[in-house]
């Protein structure tokens, strides 16, 4: 008869080896690659809504910087959209300042489109700043902001931009709106209309 002494609270077993079978880490594996096949069309989805969301808050954001740089600088302002390029900037009018006007411009993502709707009525108040609603080659749609702090009667009333990764293009829209008082814009999370593209 053997007797085996040790510790109290010990085992006398051989220590066995840390680690996993093949046959382990490929049940992990399947379980990874199922989760995975599963949540990401609908996380490709949540991050379609939210590059919709960025970008009108990044196009917001853009018209306060226009009409704080007018105020400040004492020049006009445009903010203009090219609609087909998916392109959109913002620089101090030419030929109020001999200045450099600082342009900077932001390119959509690919399934992104912007809509810029013209303005509505006729012009109410009449002032030297107001211009023509297009601005340079092409004739592109402008929102000036000027110096007293009002935006131009010639100025887009809506922005709309619209996700058209969805299916046949029928993807959400965020509208942005001109404020009644004529002096920012707004995102409207309630609109009931819905731009057609």
């Amino acid at each position: 008869m053997r007797l085996a002494i040790g510790l109290p609270g010990t085992s006398n077993k051989p220590p066995m080896s840390a680690g996993f079978t093949l046959v382990e880490m490929v049940v992990v594996m399947s379980i990874m690659v199922i989760t995975i096949g599963v949540v990401a069309p609908s996380f490709k989805g949540f991050l379609q809504g939210r590059n919709l969301a960025n970008e009108s808050r990044r196009f917001l954001s853009f018209t306060h910087y226009g009409s704080v740089r007018a105020i400040n600088e004492g020049v006009p302002v445009d903010l203009w959209m090219d609609v087909k390029a998916g392109r959109y900037g913002l620089a101090a009018s030419g030929g109020y300042t001999e200045t450099q006007t600082n342009e900077v411009d932001f390119l959509l993502d690919k399934d992104l489109k912007m809509m810029v709707s013209p303005p509505q009525g006729t012009l109410t108040r009449s002032n030297w700043w107001t211009p023509d609603m297009t601005r340079g080659r092409g004739r592109l749609p402008v929102i000036r902001f000027q110096p007293d702090g009002f935006i131009s009667d010639s100025s887009p009333q809506n922005v709309v931009f619209a996700d058209t990764s969805g299916p046949k293009g029928a993807g959400s829209q965020i509208w942005i709106v001109e404020n009644p008082t004529h002096t920012r814009y707004d995102i409207d999370y309630n609109h009931r209309q819905v731009a057609r593209f």
